[in-house]
């Protein structure tokens, strides 16, 4: 018997096989329209987030700006603050302890970080709603004082009391950051220390003219001393 005599033509019944494939199709589209929109909302929150802890960071830079001198000079880069210092100012030549003169300047740096409102945000009640926010995406707010060390690329002499210059510019960090951290009473587990010798100067040499002055005065860029001011959200790891 044809599907005809039933009156039911081929066509028909091929629809009402496939008319599960438009329901389907209309699930998938309203679902995916859903992540899309969900995704919207999350990157405009974390947006929002972004631009808040910018705000905290530039309200430290401006602060820190105000010391700014000769040999200290602040910038604003994208993730921080950044605080370069002369070691020259620091450290007396192959030596790692922090010189009397220097250490004012190490207690203005300190003091103004410490007051900073990113070290104390969760202790305000007005940034409430954004620590609740940055719960929600399931990562918390790092902050950390990283200080690296930098040398020229003269060789250590055999009879200096350090091995090299990574030793050098190390050690030269790790004094920094311990000073800070016991006058400023900032705790320890804020800061980061770290010696790159040579190896990520500032002026590149191969670049500077053949003459002594110009040798020199690269040299003198070179040797200096980096505070980094970061903020940046990161994963929240829950352990049991």
């Amino acid at each position: 018997m044809s599907l005809k005599n039933h009156g039911v033509t081929a066509e028909e019944a091929r629809a009402k096989n496939t008319s599960w494939a438009i329901t389907y199709a209309d699930l998938v589209t309203l679902l995916l329209t859903f992540f899309v929109l969900l995704l919207v909302i999350l990157n405009e929150e974390e947006k929002q987030i972004d631009h808040v802890i910018n705000k905290l960071l530039n309200e430290t830079y401006f602060e820190l700006k105000k010391i700014e001198s000769n040999y200290l000079k602040v910038t604003r880069e994208t993730k921080g603050v950044k605080l370069t210092i002369s070691s020259g100012r620091l450290f007396n030549s192959l030596k790692a302890d922090v010189l009397p003169s220097a250490l004012p300047l190490l207690d203005q740096i300190g003091a103004i970080i410490r007051v900073s409102k990113l070290l104390h945000i969760e202790k305000d009640p007005k940034y409430t709603k954004f620590m609740t926010a940055i719960l929600k995406l399931g990562k918390e707010l790092n902050v950390e004082i990283r200080c690296e060390g930098h040398t020229d690329s003269d060789l250590v002499p055999e009879n200096a009391k350090f091995e090299s210059n990574w030793d050098l510019s190390t050690t030269r960090a790790l004094n920094i950051v311990k000073y800070i951290s016991e006058k400023s009473k900032i705790p320890e587990k804020e800061f980061s220390a770290m010696g790159y010798g040579e190896f990520r100067p500032a002026v590149a040499m191969d670049t500077v003219a053949n003459n002594s002055l110009a040798i020199e005065e690269g040299k003198s860029k070179n040797r200096r001393v980096e505070i980094y001011l970061d903020a940046f959200l990161k994963t929240n790891i829950i352990t049991q």
